[in-house]
């Protein structure tokens, strides 16, 4: 499964992965799942947000009882120059942990399914978790159909050119409800497990973390006929706020980055119109991440007076701490052995999304150098075989008799 997929979205020339959401590459993904599902005679069913799923010991998620069925999965897509564990791994785990519970014999009680997850990482209309926020009722269809790519390509112009229908999509209450407890397996994005020398953890919570966006309006001219004392230059005054962010991230406890700019003219020898950044932040209390997004907001405030350039802050995305629900956290705990380290993680998932509808839990497998969203990105086989066999048994303990 593994080699089917490392081809897949994969550039050339970076070795990372560019597998966006309703592309080329995200459908070549798509079509591989389908392909293992019915590989393993698994009933497959797409949903109206283009979610996947994939069903042994039902039909469809119509012919689940409430709070029956046991789900697991994760992600196919990626973020730019991505690397190949974060999502995946959690996907090709959960078929590699049926086919480990059908070579043990066991007899499933309740209803299974592997699910993949649409737009997880919001790489291409800049909102994470789009598949899980729609199903689960908090990103409305109106939102949705506002986002657009780089290339002002609307998310509902992308689903349709890929086949999907986009007048579908919106919040599947009565799916979520059939579900009694959804297992998300993921690489580590950290050294936590490395430095305690465990192969498997058990997460704990996820901090809450957004992405803001910073409008810095100033004046287009000469770079090398207009005078420093004539300039509006909004490069100054995102300097500044990129520093900021730093110094309050640290100050804090928390992390805060800049990772994505966008200027307008873009000329070498044109002194910006426009300058765009991107903040993500993140910490491990709702207090403190406000705290650190209010001082960057009021530095930017601060240098763009002094620079004569406007600005405008807009919050583009956000989400709470996600408490995984303790009672199914202690009992994955318990089904393991109960020495498993339990820890927090300032990365969102789809779990965490799902956690406001329905029990969720996750499993990290151990990341050797903590490095994540980067080809760089690594896990051992044996710690990959491990967590498959974690992830067996908390289903062999959830869903067999």
């Amino acid at each position: 499964m593994w080699a089917e997929l490392a081809p897949i979205g994969r550039d050339a020339g970076t070795r990372g992965y560019r597998r966006y959401a309703w592309t080329g590459a995200d459908q070549e993904c798509r079509a591989w799942f389908k392909a293992q599902a019915e590989s393993r005679g698994l009933a497959y069913e797409l949903d109206r947000n283009g979610n996947q799923w994939a069903w042994l010991g039902a039909a469809s998620y119509k012919d689940v009882a409430a709070g029956d069925a046991v789900v697991t999965g994760s992600h196919l897509d990626s973020v730019p120059d991505g690397g190949a564990f974060d999502g995946p791994l959690g996907v090709v785990s959960s078929f590699a942990a049926l086919d480990e519970l059908r070579g043990r014999g066991a007899e499933f009680t309740r209803p299974l399914a592997i699910t993949n997850f649409g737009d997880e990482e919001g790489a291409r209309f800049g909102l994470a978790c789009v598949g899980s926020r729609l199903a689960a009722g908090q990103l409305t269809k109106e939102k949705a159909y506002e986002l657009r790519d780089s290339d002002g390509i609307s998310l509902p112009q992308a689903m349709e050119a890929a086949g999907h229908d986009p007048a579908a999509i919106g919040p599947d209450p009565e799916r979520l409800a059939r579900i009694g407890a959804f297992v998300e397996l993921h690489v580590e994005q950290g050294r936590a497990l490395d430095l305690s020398g465990d192969a498997v953890g058990i997460a704990s919570a996820i901090w809450p973390h957004g992405r803001w966006r910073f409008d810095f309006h100033g004046e287009a001219n000469h770079a090398g006929t207009t005078r420093l004392v004539d300039r509006r230059d909004p490069m100054l005054t995102y300097a500044e706020t990129v520093l900021a962010a730093r110094r309050e991230a640290e100050l804090a406890g928390a992390v805060a980055t800049f990772g994505k700019i966008s200027v307008e003219p873009n000329g070498v020898n044109a002194i910006p119109s426009l300058v765009r950044g991107w903040l993500d932040s993140r910490a491990a209390d709702q207090a403190t991440l406000d705290t650190v997004v209010t001082a960057v907001e009021q530095a930017a405030k601060e240098r763009a007076d002094r620079d004569g350039v406007d600005l405008r802050v807009v919050r583009e995305s956000f989400t709470p701490v996600v408490e995984f629900e303790h009672a199914l956290r202690d009992e994955l705990n318990k089904i393991l052995g109960g020495a498993v380290p339990v820890l927090g993680t300032g990365a969102g998932h789809d779990a965490g999304i799902l956690s406001a509808s329905v029990p969720t839990a996750m499993l990290f497998v151990r990341n050797p150098t903590g490095v994540s969203h980067s080809p760089a990105e690594n896990a051992a086989e044996d710690d990959c075989v491990a967590g498959v066999i974690a992830l067996a048994d908390v289903l062999e303990g959830l869903a067999c008799s």
